[in-house]
């Protein structure tokens, strides 16, 4: 009987998923999965824009950590700093987001005077495996930890706040003013950013239209990685 009904309900998902696929009048509810920070800072605009062009189209922005689960809706399309590994979804790499190493100005000034004496602010257990989590451990080996956070924009208010260092997505860092990029320890890596939707989507003109405009506004777009191109 489990069966039958995970059956059922896969079934009448698919449905959903191909008649909101097909409706092609640029209107609706557009669900739109990120990290609260690229939602501010890197989306923003580009909703605006999507705005002012068609202005029937509703942006919902859900601002998570957790990966959304596109084939239920639960999203329309995502994006996300990791490849997306369901069936059935299309994906592409849209672009590398640069990282920089930040800090108040006096934390600034304790990095040059007595970098042991620096704090830092980190992502927590559950990310420690973050490649700027390792490049900022690795040159800070015995540096206290000052906060740990799933949000970096949590990292970036204690950061602006003189607390400690923090490795931070630049579009964030340099949006919101006041903090100081240290560039006296080289670059900490960069993030690919992924957006996918579930391939029955690929028909709705609302989707089409955030992608578009996506690509068009973005500094950096990369090229495709995957067999299905936006």
């Amino acid at each position: 009987m489990l069966s039958l009904a995970q059956a059922m309900e896969d079934s009448a998902l698919s449905m959903e998923r191909r008649l909101a696929g097909n409706h092609e009048r640029l209107e609706g509810i557009l669900r739109i999965a990120s990290a609260d920070w690229f939602a501010a800072y890197v989306l923003a605009p580009i909703l605006t824009e999507l705005g002012r062009l068609h202005p029937a189209v509703v942006p919902e922005v859900i601002a998570s950590y957790r990966l959304l689960d596109l084939s239920r809706r639960e999203a329309d399309v995502a994006f996300r700093i990791v490849p997306f590994s369901e069936p059935d979804i299309v994906q592409r790499r849209l672009m590398t987001m640069p990282y920089g190493l930040y800090g108040s100005a006096a934390t600034v000034q304790m990095v040059s005077d007595d970098p042991q004496s620096v704090r830092l602010i980190l992502m927590n257990s559950a990310q420690s495996h973050f490649p700027d989590v390792t490049w900022l451990l690795d040159r800070f080996p015995h540096s206290k930890r000052a906060l740990t956070s799933t949000s970096r924009s949590v990292q970036a208010q204690i950061c602006l706040r003189g607390h400690g260092v923090a490795v931070l997505p630049r579009a964030l860092a340099e949006g919101m003013g006041g903090l100081h990029r240290i560039d006296l320890l080289g670059q900490p890596p960069g993030r690919d950013v992924w957006v996918g939707y579930h391939q029955d989507l690929r028909h709705m003109d609302r989707l089409r239209a955030l992608l578009e405009i996506t690509e068009r506004m973005l500094p950096n777009p990369a090229s495709p990685l995957n067999v299905q191109r936006i």
